[in-house]
């Protein structure tokens, strides 16, 4: 079965395609022509949003993720704007850094919101994954992109960038919101 993925992003196809059951879907990037402006108040709003449009567009199942660091000394921020916090990794890490200063409260969230929408743009599906964790002083680990070298998870004694990819894509946010999607999408199609 053939699902659209609301980005024309080809390293989203892969990491999709990753968590994905291969066997049963055929992932496809959207046309790079068709744009989709982000107008939700958070992450489910924008992911419901992209694959509802791109469904309704389309005529396709559609699947749709929207996903951030949120920075509770920072209210919440980069939150939506996580991509656009700078124009490269470094500026938005650097920027980061630098709001956060030497404040003690170092706690933070990535969050991931997927949808899946039906071809008449309705939303057959929507989840949330959420993985807690700390801002680090300092960059640490070579791996992985965005926010990676300077989100810390305890429990494991690791950043993302220090991270086994299959390790981060266990734990991640994104990993958390596709170990719930994937059951109720089995069960919607058999």
């Amino acid at each position: 079965m053939k699902l659209i993925i609301a980005t024309s992003n080809p390293g989203k196809l892969k990491e999709m395609q990753e968590y994905m059951l291969k066997d049963i879907w055929e992932l496809q990037l959207k046309p790079e022509t068709l744009e989709i402006e982000e107008t939700g108040q958070n992450f489910t709003e924008n992911a419901c949003l992209k694959a509802s449009q791109v469904a309704k567009i389309l005529g396709e199942w559609a699947i749709a993720d929207d996903s951030g660091l949120a920075v509770d000394a920072l209210d919440g921020a980069p939150g939506l704007y996580s991509a656009r916090y700078g124009k490269t990794d470094h500026d938005r890490i650097t920027r980061l850094l630098s709001e956060l200063g030497d404040n003690p409260n170092r706690l933070a969230q990535f969050i991931c919101a997927i949808a899946i929408a039906r071809p008449d743009g309705t939303i057959a599906l929507q989840t949330e994954g959420i993985c807690q964790g700390k801002i680090l002083y300092q960059p640490m680990g070579t791996g992985g992109f965005g926010y990676d070298p300077i989100f810390y998870v305890p429990q494991l004694a690791q950043t993302f960038a220090q991270m086994p990819p299959e390790v981060k894509r266990e734990i991640s946010h994104r990993g958390q919101a596709f170990k719930q999607l994937l059951p109720q999408l089995e069960k919607m199609f058999n």
